[in-house]
């Protein structure tokens, strides 16, 4: 099997995060620490993990045929779902790694792979 990078999209209600107790937040901890761990185990290779600051400090540039670019706060304040983290991850097993996220994380995520050019 070829090995592929990953790239592991964390998503959740901001609001939600911000609202978590310190119990919470160690409990988030100690599942990302065991994600890691397993992977790991498991034959995947985290290439790199970070979580994203609020989105109040994001910005959205957006570009659309036939009209002018435009930058605003972002992103998207008016959804819940937000894309909180990344992971990118070295695999031949993609499947497992799905897998290992449904058993080990409290986030939805998205695993896409990336696309090399040369």
């Amino acid at each position: 099997m070829t090995t592929a990078t990953h790239l592991v999209l964390l998503r959740g209600d901001e609001r939600a995060w911000e609202a978590r107790t310190d119990d919470e937040l160690a409990a988030n901890s100690a599942a990302h620490v065991r994600f890691t761990a397993l992977a790991a185990e498991r034959g995947h290779t985290i290439v790199r993990g970070e979580e994203l600051g609020p989105t109040a400090l994001g910005k959205v540039v957006r570009r659309r045929a036939g009209t002018t670019t435009s930058v605003s706060d972002g992103p998207f304040g008016e959804t819940t779902e937000i894309v909180g983290g990344l992971y990118l991850v070295a695999t031949t097993d993609v499947d497992d790694l799905a897998a290992l996220i449904a058993d080990t994380l409290n986030e939805d995520a998205e695993i896409r792979p990336l696309v090399l050019h040369p």
